[in-house]
């Protein structure tokens, strides 16, 4: 973060908590918004002290309302190994609650088999302002649309002082180790205040006989687009300095545990035209000679790809863009000193004498590395016209080289050869014939959301279990993934602030920085462990030729298609919750 904006907005809790029961030690955390709608609570009518209550992941909790939840001190939970769970307490208080801490019991199962407690952890749910969807993309200004404060940052910070009259939720993680014995196990999450112990929550995990793999092993293809360039303006550092990339480390392992398959690149400045509070800088150097030649500088484009595949995240690099919003080329010109900005669309000479040159050296620099196999030419709403033109000089230029598309033309049957990496937009049909015949070619066919699409989507404002239906109805409509722009794009303030100039609010980001989570991160998360276990139960129940895995597999399928829908429903969250059941019960 800029130093300066964390001067402004840091407060320091001086009191102190609890690093182990009985002593304190200083935590630092930062100041919310003001909440710009009317309280309608009572709190007086509160009693004094701290309360507690289990709650749930489906629940945003308003911060300063009174919650409804069943005052229950009880959770129960099941998963596979190598599984990620969720749930979500509540604390709410009309007096000053200093330092609150929880704390984890070991999980033990009657036999003495144990989930050692640093497999569990608590984030503190933070609130930020949101707005609406009112309509999606477009100009906007936040005094046009409602605003209110959204739960959704999950805070890294050990204790939390939670102030009168407001309630404060926490957000559980468990991490089932895969090495975990099959079993129920109980443990007890206890809430300190100020040291001394408070509220006892037991918890209760039943571990089934399946093991989900590592994240990236998942099949899952998920395509979160980054913006390397918005961290170092939040963190106050010079791009790709050694400061930058300590602080990409930790909101990039954010995105590799969850699968993240594509790594986002550029191959020259500003390819979506300033449609980010950050725009993005070339990874490429362009520099034209004063003897007419080029001459491309890839290191940052190397040292930008090797950091990402050392986190995992190695399946594909996608190059943005041989059609960039506004067909604008950056490059230095050596003769002046200056850099020149070109409009060059595709068919143009122009165009031309610009793009094949570099790609003639982009395709041997990509070859001496060994990344040209995974390596896309990645466009993003291009028009058709637009897409010819760049394709034929691609396969003139370059023959063979991938191709990604985000396509919400409808456009992907009139390039069927080269769209190695296609993404259709929200509600667009892929015919099952073109399915077919790219799963055939090893190509892979996922779906995206944006800014004008009100469900299923990840706003601040979204439900929750919107972004677990995401891995729902990617299994539903036959689709291998999910694409998303974008992972990173912060706004101006982020851990204050979610609205943006252009789209509904949260559209840019589903992450906050410095490695903190989001429920709708977690949730979205969610969604593709359910997608993988879907994956492979229908795996195992296909090969058991026995009556009883049929039915599982019709079972499976019957609930599976339920899901294949994009307009809100009344009880899309009642099906999602019934579904999680299913896959429960058929993995027991």
């Amino acid at each position: 973060m800029n130093k300066l904006l964390l001067i402004l907005i840091s407060i320091l809790l001086m009191t102190g908590c609890a690093n182990k029961k009985g002593s304190t030690d200083t935590c630092q955390t930062y100041a919310e918004a003001n909440n710009p709608d009317t309280v309608k609570s009572d709190w007086n009518a509160v009693e004094k002290g701290m309360h507690v209550s289990v709650g749930s992941i489906d629940r945003k909790y308003e911060r300063d309302e009174i919650p409804e939840v069943n005052n229950s001190k009880e959770w129960t939970g099941a998963a596979w190994k190598g599984e990620r769970v969720s749930m979500q307490f509540v604390i709410w208080t009309k007096d000053s609650v200093p330092n609150v801490k929880v704390e984890f019991d070991d999980f033990v199962s009657p036999n003495g088999d144990k989930i050692a407690t640093q497999n569990a952890y608590a984030r503190f749910v933070r609130y930020v302002l949101t707005d609406e969807f009112a309509g999606g993309c477009g100009h906007r200004k936040p005094e046009d649309f409602a605003s209110s404060l959204s739960a959704d940052a999950l805070d890294n910070i050990s204790c939390f002082s939670v102030s009168p009259n407001s309630t404060r939720p926490v957000w559980v993680t468990i991490d089932v180790p895969a090495d975990a014995a099959v079993g129920t196990y109980s443990s007890n999450l206890q809430v300190f205040a100020n040291g001394k112990k408070k509220e006892t929550i037991s918890l209760k995990l039943e571990v089934l006989p399946k093991t989900l793999p590592p994240a990236a092993d998942w099949e899952f293809h998920l395509d979160l687009w980054q913006n390397p360039y918005a961290t170092a303006r939040i963190a106050g550092v010079e791009p790709w300095s050694e400061q930058h990339w300590a602080a990409l480390k930790p909101v990039m392992e954010l995105l590799a545990n969850a699968g993240q398959k594509v790594i986002t690149a550029t191959l020259n400045k500003d390819p979506w035209n300033g449609q980010t509070e950050d725009p993005y800088g070339s990874m490429i150097e362009w520099t034209k000679k004063t003897d007419g030649t080029w001459n491309y500088n890839y290191t940052v484009f190397d040292n930008w790809v090797q950091f990402m595949m050392d986190l995992g995240i190695k399946d594909q690099i996608n190059c943005y863009s041989m059609v960039p919003w506004g067909n604008f080329v950056y490059y230095l010109d050596e003769k002046t000193g200056q850099e020149v900005k070109v409009g060059a669309a595709p068919g143009t000479k122009e165009y031309a004498d610009l793009w094949k040159p570099f790609l003639k050296d982009f395709v041997k620099h990509l070859e001496e590395k060994g990344w040209k196999d995974i390596t896309h030419i990645a466009m993003d709403e291009r028009a058709p016209a637009e897409m010819k033109a760049m394709l034929k000089l691609l396969e003139e230029t370059s023959p063979g080289m991938g191709v990604a598309l985000a396509d919400n033309h409808k456009s992907y049957k009139l390039y069927p050869d080269q769209l190695k990496d296609l993404c259709v937009a929200r509600g667009a049909v892929v015919d099952e014939a073109d399915r077919l015949y790219r799963k055939e070619k090893g190509y892979v066919t996922t779906w995206y959301v944006c800014c004008g699409d009100e469900f299923p989507n990840t706003f601040t404002f979204s439900d929750p279990a919107e972004a677990a239906f995401i891995g729902w109805y990617t299994r539903a409509a036959g689709f291998d993934g999910f694409l998303r722009w974008a992972y990173d794009s912060w706004v101006k303030d982020p851990f204050v602030d979610s609205r943006f100039r252009t789209w509904p609010a949260g559209d840019t980001y589903v992450v906050y920085p410095e490695g903190r989570s989001s429920i709708r991160f977690e949730r979205l998360r969610e969604g593709i462990q359910d997608a993988e276990k879907i994956r492979l139960l229908r795996e195992q129940f296909m090969i058991d030729s026995s009556e009883a895995g049929r039915q599982k597999l019709v079972k499976l399928n019957q609930m599976v298609d339920q899901f294949n829908f994009v307009e809100r429903t009344e009880n899309y969250n009642d099906l999602l919750n019934q579904g999680k059941d299913l896959l429960i019960e058929l993995s027991r």
